[in-house]
């Protein structure tokens, strides 16, 4: 293996003694002058400065109308939708109450649709057959000539 012995050598500085501070002209690019924790004083290279950001707009967006509705209806129709739940569970024996009592005013209706026209048919015929009278029959006759014309007939007994 080969060693290689570097020898550094600084180029002689004009007006300066070789201890000596840098004037601010001699100071390269990138370099400059910091306090170490130990509060030493020295020449450093730094990072040069970020370009400065854009403030950002941390503004927040204006909220549309209709979301703010849709949230100030949400709960109301939630909680008129429970309000009918908690209504309907206590109505719930009443409702069932007129259920019953519909279903039997239908059946009531038909029954009288049905039975009454029989009871009179009924009535009719048994007094009729205990010898109430002969049952009157009327035959009508009626003729007319034209579409308003004078109607003639006779009624017989």
């Amino acid at each position: 293996m080969h060693e290689t012995a570097y020898e550094i050598t600084t180029a002689p500085r004009p007006n300066v003694s070789t201890y000596g501070p840098m004037l601010p002209t001699e100071i390269p690019p990138g370099v400059q002058m910091v306090t170490l924790p130990g509060g030493t004083r020295t020449l450093a290279y730094t990072q040069p400065a970020a370009a400065p950001t854009p403030p950002v707009n941390t503004a927040a967006a204006p909220i549309p109308t209709w979301a703010k509705t849709t949230a100030l209806l949400t709960p109301t129709i939630g909680g008129g939708i429970s309000a009918a739940g908690i209504g309907l569970s206590y109505a719930a024996p009443g409702l069932i109450a007129m259920s019953h009592a519909l279903w039997a005013a239908v059946a009531l209706i038909a029954a009288a649709a049905i039975g009454v026209p029989v009871l009179l048919r009924l009535g009719r015929a048994a007094a009729n057959s205990t010898g109430g009278g002969s049952t009157t029959h009327i035959t009508q006759n009626i003729t007319a000539s034209g579409m308003f014309g004078k109607a003639n007939g006779t009624i017989n007994h």
